[in-house]
């Protein structure tokens, strides 16, 4: 017999007695991804770093900024790498759903020696109205017109996706957007040279999004497997309010840029 979808959305009803044994053995693999995931945190913070010899110029809210000045005087430092390309109407809507978790976390960050900073691709003035119209507070710049995008792995050339695969979450692949998701961390010595010291992409930022983690708390989940892209369901917040409907067999639609931009000659080759 099979089983449908809302049954597997539906779990059995017991006893208490019967619940909190089978909550205690559940308990015991939880203690066990937990002690897993410690284990995997302090084999990533062994990892070797590479010297950023490049320098790297940023145009945001406080003007011209290099690499260095994004550490705003704390010695590590995590870039979230948004999908906001030159002449875009709009943000990407996934990278849009994690960073409506970040102004909460800014304080508490730089009291544990941490700066979170945000760049994309898209000219500071595109990033700016976007920011203004999402209301989000957290530090903002823009990489045009630099290699930092190309040489982290999260903005791709028209040459690069004419040939059908562009390098992306360390493997060469297919990939819908002139843009992609990632985050980078970097590491500030005394002496001011500053190291890269991770990079995860894809998957690897679902630890980013708190709205995950409470979704996955609850008996259907996420919710998503139906769909043919993952996020299809997200909408930019302000966007949720009538008519919401998801089109399951929607695929990754990157925002529609004006018909013409003058943005739109760089890094073509």
């Amino acid at each position: 017999m099979t089983t449908t979808a809302a049954e597997l959305a539906t779990p059995r009803t017991v006893s208490h007695t019967e619940w909190l044994t089978a909550r205690k053995q559940f308990l015991k693999k939880e203690k066990e991804f937990t002690r897993l995931r410690d284990e995997l945190s302090r084999e990533r913070r062994e990892l070797p770093r590479e010297e950023v010899e490049k320098q790297y110029v940023f145009d945001g809210p406080r003007g011209k900024e290099k690499l260095a000045d994004l550490f705003d005087g704390r010695s590590q430092l995590v870039i979230y790498h948004f999908m906001l390309g030159p002449g875009w109407s709009e943000g990407c809507p996934s990278c849009s759903y994690l960073s409506d978790h970040y102004d909460g976390m800014t304080i508490h960050l730089a009291h544990r020696d941490v700066t979170l900073a945000v760049v994309s691709r898209a000219p500071y003035a595109e990033i700016a109205a976007f920011q203004k119209r999402m209301a989000w507070k957290f530090h903002w710049v823009s990489s045009y017109n630099t290699d930092f995008n190309y040489d982290y792995h999260v903005s791709f050339t028209q040459r690069e996706r004419d040939s059908g695969k562009v390098y992306y979450n360390y493997a060469d692949q297919q990939f819908p957007s002139e843009e992609g998701p990632g985050l980078s961390v970097f590491q500030k010595d005394s002496d001011g040279r500053i190291y890269h010291t991770y990079s995860s992409y894809g998957r690897g930022l679902d630890i980013l999004v708190g709205t995950y983690n409470m979704l996955d708390l609850v008996p259907k989940g996420r919710d998503e497997d139906a769909l043919k892209h993952t996020m299809a369901w997200v909408r930019h917040h302000d966007k949720y309010e009538g008519g919401y409907f998801v089109d399951a067999n929607r695929g990754y639609e990157q925002p529609k840029p004006p018909s013409h931009s003058c943005c739109s000659g760089e890094h073509q080759s």
